[in-house]
């Protein structure tokens, strides 16, 4: 378990460095605030990324995510009892699932059909979604007693 918890703490870390990247003013995988704000944000009529602030927020959020596995796999002290962080992981998790399955429901699409935004979301976004909520819900899932 100690290698999915390093391999998902790794993936987690990128997605923050990238919206640290865009708190920033990064554009990329746009060529200008507007390409780039259709490409990772996806609702119509969006035309600009998101406020510094914004993505530093999540960029915070994802910095507790990307550290739980870690906690949970024991490679640091942690003050938190294992129980607490599993089912703490498993929350986690369920947000990423969700997430996930949204990506593919109707809803969504109406909501978010901006393009690139729309494709991407379909072959990356939700499909990374769906596995880091997997790897969290594993990782929970194992510290439960049998």
């Amino acid at each position: 378990m100690t290698a999915l918890a390093i391999i998902l703490s790794f993936v987690l870390l990128l997605i923050t460095s990238l919206h640290v990247y865009w708190g920033i003013g990064g554009i990329w995988p746009g060529t200008d605030k507007a390409s780039c704000a259709r490409a990772v944000v996806g609702f119509r009529g969006v035309d600009e990324m998101p406020s510094a602030v914004a993505s530093f927020a999540v960029a915070a959020c994802l910095v507790l995510a990307t550290l739980w596995p870690l906690a949970l796999a024991g490679v640091f002290a942690t003050p938190f009892p294992r129980e607490g962080l599993a089912v703490t992981a498993l929350m986690i998790g369920l947000v990423f699932l969700g997430r996930g399955i949204a990506g593919f429901t109707p809803w969504w699409r109406r909501l978010a059909s901006e393009q690139p935004f729309a494709r991407l979301d379909q072959r990356l976004y939700s499909p990374l979604c769906l596995v880091i909520g997997l790897s969290f819900a594993i990782l929970a899932i194992s510290e439960f007693p049998a």
